[in-house]
């Protein structure tokens, strides 16, 4: 297969290899563009890392394979079918909820098909199952209209909403109350809200500050099932990579960016009325080596690109914008190869505190480490005999901790005792004797590995209201000509599937810049 060329074909870099940047790669390949990716690190994936160690396969970031839609979109885009690139199988029950410490309802399956959670939720609330029906029928619409209008879509500005369509599709996503406000109007009982908000801890947003359209998320639980792609999240990259090579792509680790090199525009109106100062030229390696290039796609974390890559000139956003906006939290992980099986634990567990509302002001209001946290295991040799030998258990335990918090060795082994001991008095199961293979990995990780600014997890800024849509940083630089971004920072935001589309509308970018 020949790689196609246009007359406009341009030599563009992509820095950075996450799922935004590896999107990125394969639409502009799609269009007949050279194009090369440049990752930092020793394998492709950005966050979504794996990791092999002591007989066990395990995903490092993302876990949960959700709005499968767009998954099956993005292949699709390519004259693909998702099924030639990943075997997805379907989980049920979707997912296993232990309320920490109530005597009346310790632990419920929930899966995605009501009626089997019926008898359930009953018990948990009356009338619930019906009102969740209710509740969904709402969601489908939120996220028909959320995906269609508002994520696949770039903004330019303000004026992109002021119209009848949009504001009244804007209305219907209830913007204006929040998530937390939003669930108690159909549910009354602790246990359904909280089953209800869940999604939030995933989406890293405070309960009380996040906009009620992403009660979308619970649509896409019990909508359109949870799956899980054999060998984990980390296939998922393969796949992009098989396509992206398939469409000529070159993919280039252990290739760290230092610099991207620019050259001051002349003030032409089309430049001026931009507001451009300079334009992109080449780029620069850790290695020494400089190459020229005539567009720069940048999947890298936003605070690194601006600060380290550009000079001062060239950066958009200064430390007073980044002062003013909520970061999305870190995650405190234990990954975890144990020598027995562990009962009790489904493919995905969460464990849910009391106190909601305190761990959210401890997440997002503090520096401290929250003190009875709620938090996620996975365990994917629950459903795939790949990760780990039969007589084992493959677990990763995920913590919602805040941003830039600092740690020792010695707080950082005391805080994992602290949560495996909870753990073991939830689950009624000995854990820590049993762990032959153990890794934790928290915000210092992230910055290292990932340059995540402030020790993020997610790289983006929480979705706020205030930060959603038009009012997320925009995908092209407002000082660099030919410099795009496919981040969680901007438009549409964070998430698996929500980065991919990143990187499309980052390609569309490309495409509209070249007129």
């Amino acid at each position: 297969m020949k790689q196609s060329t246009t007359q406009n074909s341009k030599n563009i870099a992509i820095i950075g290899s996450g799922f935004g940047g590896l999107s990125a790669a394969c639409y502009l390949a799609q269009a007949g563009h050279k194009v090369t990716v440049y990752e930092k690190n020793e394998q492709l994936g950005g966050r979504a890392s794996v990791k092999r160690a002591d007989w066990f396969t395990r995903d490092m970031g993302p876990s949960r394979y959700l709005m499968p839609d767009l998954f099956e979109e993005f292949f699709s885009d390519f004259g693909k079918d998702i099924s030639d690139y990943l075997s997805l199988t379907k989980l049920d029950p979707s997912y296993k909820v232990y309320f920490k410490d109530d005597l009346k309802h310790p632990m419920i399956d929930v899966s995605s098909d009501i009626e089997k959670n019926r008898e359930t939720f009953e018990s948990l609330e009356p009338g619930s199952t019906d009102t969740l029906h209710t509740y969904l029928q709402s969601a489908k619409i939120q996220y028909d209209i959320g995906i269609n209008w508002f994520v696949k879509k770039n903004y330019n500005s303000i004026f992109d909403f002021i119209n009848l369509e949009t504001l009244i599709n804007a209305f219907k996503l209830k913007i204006t109350t929040n998530i937390g406000k939003y669930v108690k109007r159909y549910f009354a009982s602790d246990y359904m809200q909280k089953i209800m908000q869940y999604p939030m801890i995933f989406l890293w947003s405070p309960l009380y500050q996040t906009p009620a359209m992403y009660n979308l998320m619970t649509y896409v639980d019990f909508g359109m099932w949870v799956w899980y792609p054999q060998w984990g999240m980390w296939s998922l990259v393969q796949a992009l990579v098989q396509l992206g090579t398939e469409l000529w792509v070159e993919y280039r680790t252990d290739s760290e960016v230092t610099k991207i090199h620019t050259t001051p525009v002349e003030y032409k109106w089309r430049t001026l009325w931009k507001n451009k100062t300079s334009k992109v030229t080449a780029l620069e390696l850790q290695s020494g080596e400089i190459v020229q290039v005539d567009h720069i796609v940048s999947n890298a974390d936003m605070h690194w690109t601006e600060t380290q890559l550009l000079d001062t000139a060239d950066q958009t956003y200064d430390e007073a914008y980044r002062d003013k906006h909520v970061l999305a939290p870190s995650g405190f992980c234990i990954y975890l190869g144990l020598d027995r099986k562990v009962d009790w634990l489904d493919h995905h567990t969460l464990i849910f505190n009391q106190d909601r509302e305190k761990s959210n002001k401890e997440i997002f209001g503090s520096a401290e480490y929250p003190s009875d946290p709620s938090y996620y295991i996975c365990c994917p040799s629950k459903s795939d005999p790949n990760v780990a030998p039969e007589w084992s258990e493959n677990l990763f335990v995920l913590v919602p901790f805040p941003s830039r918090v600092t740690m020792d060795d010695d707080a950082k082994q005391a805080y994992a005792d602290k949560i495996l001991t909870d753990a073991e008095r939830i689950l009624g199961q000995d854990l820590r004797s049993h762990i032959v293979y153990q890794e934790i990995f928290w915000p210092d990780e992230f910055t290292s590995r990932y340059h995540a600014y402030g020790g993020n997890a997610l790289s983006g800024w929480a979705h706020l209201f205030r930060q959603t849509a038009i009012f997320r940083p925009t995908n092209v630089s407002k000082k660099v000509e030919w410099l795009f971004y496919a981040w969680g920072y901007t438009n549409p935001g964070i998430w698996v599937p929500i980065c991919i589309i990143s990187g499309k509308l980052a390609s569309e970018r490309v495409g509209e810049n070249m007129i």
